[in-house]
């Protein structure tokens, strides 16, 4: 029997993922993460991106898209804590699409009214949205 780590995914709404995994990747702040059981602890910030957890004994990956956040990883357990946390089947494909145009255009106009932080983050965030989507539908 392979060995396992526990997994929580949770947002300020909802929890989003618990249970067990062989590993988990994602979207550290200064690059992908895979944290497999017997892990070294540690606290990092999580960029947008997508958390694919594999389920035991499957080939399959739970994917789920955060938008920010900070994880926790002990050697058996690894807890997200995500500004915002979505299934990759609950995205929105279109609405992900405009959020990125919306931003593209918002970051052309070089109007200084505009907080371009947000806005970066906003465009970050769209695009990390999409590729989760794209990967869901690959697989």
């Amino acid at each position: 029997m392979p060995q396992t780590l526990q997994v929580e995914v949770v947002s300020a709404e909802e929890a989003i993922f618990s249970g067990a995994a062989e590993f988990v990747v994602l979207p550290g702040e200064s690059g992908e993460l895979g944290i497999y059981p017997q892990h070294t602890p540690l606290i990092s910030r999580i960029r947008p991106g997508a958390v694919r957890i594999r389920l035991p004994r499957q080939a399959r990956e739970e994917l789920v898209f955060v938008a920010g956040g900070f994880l926790e990883v002990q050697p058996y357990k690894v807890i997200v804590l995500a500004n915002t946390a979505i299934r990759a089947r609950d995205l929105d494909e279109a609405r992900a699409n405009e959020a990125r145009r919306h931003a593209e255009r918002e970051l052309a106009h070089r109007d200084a009214s505009v907080d371009h932080s947000k806005v970066h983050a906003e465009l970050a965030s769209a695009i990390a949205q999409l590729a989760t989507i794209h990967r869901y539908l690959k697989k």
